[in-house]
């Protein structure tokens, strides 16, 4: 017996063992080990002789409680998980293994091991979820692709134009993901979004872009949109704009502003030191996508404003779309 207890006071794992009457009160606590108290912050004088009801709370599957009492009635071992109270008040997960103890046919005690599995089910939880936005993501993007591939075909007169082109927005698409998937989809800093979205078409010089503002993180969704608007910014400076010359430079400025119907954030870009600037005949796939895009994903409002002296273009949109968006 002295190395049986030993054995049991050793395990890692909570042992309960009680007498055999499952009729209300319940089973009678007769011998607890020491996992026991550091999984439920009891002292063995303080259940001796309770039922294991004590470690029940509002949270406890009656479901469960009554498949257990099934079982063990009819003298069969149960495995099962619940949800148990410490004595701090505090819930665990547990997963119980139950066996009774028989002499001939009667069952004289039952022995009931305790695991606590909350940070395994925890992990198992976050993981579901990841696994549903990625799908969520995959799903959605998809959808975006087709719509970029659509529109930018309207545009190209050649084969060659849209491959150049389909591959530069899906080049800006995998820059906003791999930022994202840095930061483990947790939203990342519009500063380093624009970078991120600029710096390729900066020939090298990062000084060329004149970026300012305070921090303002962006959840996934934004991070994608403001993403695309503003590659298709620095796409159409390095063609046609302040960034086609050695000169020029572009000023990317942002700030948040209260408003009658909550903050907003103002983003502003202004292009200088380019050659001059003529307003388009018509409105291609990079105007469409930063005037109704960004209205459509983040209820902004957006203005290319085609002046001489250079491109400007300035965002307004909602400070909650940018920790609520979805893609």
């Amino acid at each position: 017996m002295t190395l049986l207890r030993t054995v049991i006071g050793a395990l890692g794992e909570a042992v309960i063992i009680t007498d055999p009457e499952l009729d209300a009160p319940g089973p009678r606590i007769q011998y607890v080990n020491p996992a026991f108290t550091r999984l439920t912050g009891y002292a063995p004088h303080e259940v001796l002789g309770q039922t294991p009801r004590i470690l029940q709370g509002p949270n406890t599957d009656r479901t469960f409680l009554d498949d257990l009492r099934a079982t063990l009635t009819a003298g069969r071992s149960f495995r099962g998980e619940a949800i148990n109270y410490r004595k701090d008040g505090t819930q665990y997960v547990v997963e119980w293994s139950i066996t009774p103890v028989l002499e001939g046919d009667r069952v004289t005690h039952w022995v009931a091991v305790q695991r606590d599995v909350t940070e395994l089910r925890r992990a198992e939880e976050q993981r579901r979820r990841l696994a549903a936005e990625v799908n969520h993501r995959v799903n959605n993007n998809l959808a975006a692709l087709q719509s970029v591939a659509a529109q930018t075909a309207q545009k190209a007169e050649t084969a060659a134009e849209f491959k150049d082109a389909f591959q530069e927005r899906l080049r800006a698409l995998a820059r906003v993901h791999r930022l994202l998937a840095r930061r483990y989809w947790a939203g990342i800093s519009l500063g380093e979004l624009a970078e991120a979205q600029v710096a390729p078409h900066l020939g090298g010089k990062v000084e060329r872009l004149r970026a300012s503002g305070p921090e303002v993180s962006l959840c996934p969704g934004a991070a994608v949109a403001l993403g695309m608007a503003l590659s298709e910014l620095a796409a159409n400076a390095a063609d046609h704009g302040a960034l086609s010359v050695s000169g020029g430079y572009v000023h990317l400025h942002w700030e948040i502003e209260a408003g009658t119907d909550g903050d907003r954030l103002i983003l502003r870009w202004t292009e200088e030191g380019g050659p001059p600037v003529r307003p388009p005949s018509g409105r291609g796939f990079g105007s469409r996508l930063v005037e109704r895009g960004l209205q459509q994903e983040l209820r902004a409002e957006a203005w290319l404003l085609f002046e001489p002296s250079g491109l400007r273009c300035e965002i307004s949109l909602p400070i909650d779309t940018l920790i609520g968006a979805e893609r």
